[in-house]
């Protein structure tokens, strides 16, 4: 299998190497703004990926339709571990369902991280049968991160509102009002060079209930990804995510 690396920052270049590892081939690398040798082409393009069966993007959520529109032409098969563009993701099912491309999005490939949402996803359910808990969660990553809040953050929000009653909406932004009970807010700090960490928090009269998963470095993402490509491959044209993934190898 030949793929293409689509943004060569710290993810990936580290995507790159996992690649390698695995035996995938890396032929292409597309990056706009990098001087590292190893890119091979600026802009995602049919000439820049004639030869490709696959790509891998991590990049900036502002280009994340255009390329997806390049990929779905071609049809080639998308792991999309991009954060930000999910206002676009009606588009986005609309150019994957007319196309023969398998496309995975995703806003963390961490196989524990997966997991974890299965534990907020159940925990989540059973509180809110329980009642008498109020949920929320807080997001903490590195201070270049480009997004606010993070999208593994969305999607543990998103938990929360699928499984508890009267939690309805989600909010990202900092209030300066009392929170409505059927909102769930996102709180989010940018520090250092923390990796991620995600805790959701349930609170009631009696007690309190905290779930958190911090990442110690990168490479969970990176493998994880390659996982997802692998596993994406052999499917049948569609979008995915990576509930989906870990619905048949866990």
């Amino acid at each position: 299998m030949r793929i293409a690396i689509v943004g060569y920052g710290k993810m990936g270049r580290l995507i790159h190497e996992t690649a390698l590892t695995a035996g995938v081939d890396v032929p292409v690398v597309i990056d706009p703004f990098s001087k590292e040798t190893a890119v091979t082409a600026t802009d995602v393009c049919e000439q820049n990926l004639a030869a490709i069966d696959a790509v891998i993007e991590f990049s900036t959520p502002s280009v994340v339709v255009d390329h997806l529109r390049v990929y779905t032409k071609m049809g080639l098969d998308a792991v999309i571990g991009t954060t930000g563009w999910l206002e676009k993701l009606p588009l986005v099912r609309q150019m994957v369902e007319v196309s023969s491309s398998s496309v995975i999005y995703s806003g963390n490939y961490s196989i524990g991280v997966a997991v974890f949402l299965s534990i907020v996803r159940q925990t989540a359910a059973m509180l809110g049968k329980a009642g008498g808990y109020d949920s929320g969660v807080f997001e903490m990553h590195h201070a270049a991160k480009a997004d606010s809040p993070s999208g593994t953050a969305l999607m543990l929000a998103s938990c929360l509102t699928e499984k508890e009653k009267g939690k309805e909406k989600m909010v990202t932004e900092v209030l300066h009002r009392p929170r409505e009970a059927d909102e769930v807010q996102i709180a989010s700090l940018r520090v250092g060079g923390i990796c991620g960490t995600h805790t959701v928090v349930f609170d009631s009269d009696a007690d309190t209930i905290e779930l958190t998963h911090r990442a110690k470095n990168r490479q969970g993402f990176a493998s994880g990804a390659i996982t997802a490509l692998m596993w994406l491959v052999k499917q049948r044209p569609g979008l995915y995510t990576l509930d989906d993934v870990i619905s048949q190898l866990i």
